[in-house]
């Protein structure tokens, strides 16, 4: 279990902090940078199910999501190993499969795109492509990590933390359609911004 019986230690002042392995590490570190972006996705999540108005099913999804990132969290921040004393956790194939079914299930009512789709409608929809974009920011991150470092069992960095955010962004996209599915629909990118043409 996780004690937090006192939020500052100091321990950072001198811009390190603790690996998942006890091991130190700059703050600028890009396995850092990764988890810390997955934080933030995390967050921005918080903020669509506390304020979006969102239906029941989404809410119960995402609180799941919310967990999962706590997770993803903590294999980016533990390092690859041949052996462990104690078990990490890690991401498995089976929670990729996981989103991927919830793709499929809040897509099924929606209607075939013909454009991209601008954020907006409804305040839930808004918040959860903010949460889009940081969780795609937070991909990004775990891809320069596993170049950093490699996935060997050696220092290296679980692939599927990667994968995971890459459809949890695509789940977050098709959950910002289906918050606006029965309260206006869609709001479409119009080329152009609908402005008449400029002669040439």
């Amino acid at each position: 279990m996780v004690v937090l019986s006192q939020i500052y230690t100091r321990t950072g002042d001198d811009g390190s902090t603790s690996l998942g392995d006890m091991s130190r590490t700059h703050k600028t570190d890009p396995r850092l940078v990764a988890y810390a972006d997955v934080d933030e996705a995390n967050s921005a999540i918080g903020v669509a199910v506390t304020c979006g108005d969102l239906p029941a099913d989404v809410v119960a999804t995402l609180t799941r999501v919310q967990n999962d990132l706590f997770d993803v969290g903590a294999d980016l921040c533990t390092p690859l190993a041949p052996t462990y004393d104690h078990p990490p956790l890690r991401v498995h194939a089976a929670w990729i499969e996981e989103l991927e079914q919830a793709c499929d299930r809040f897509g099924e009512p929606l209607a075939v795109l013909r454009s991209f789709v601008l954020p907006g409608g409804t305040p839930g929809s808004a918040y959860l492509h903010v949460a889009r974009t940081v969780t795609r920011r937070a991909e990004r991150a775990t891809w320069a990590a596993i170049e950093a470092y490699g996935t060997a069992d050696e220092a290296g960095v679980n692939p599927l933390t990667a994968r995971y955010l890459n459809r949890l962004s695509d789940l977050l996209f098709v959950l910002g359609r289906y918050a606006n599915h029965d309260r206006g629909g869609d709001v479409l990118w119009v080329p152009g911004g609908g402005r008449e043409a400029i002669p040439q």
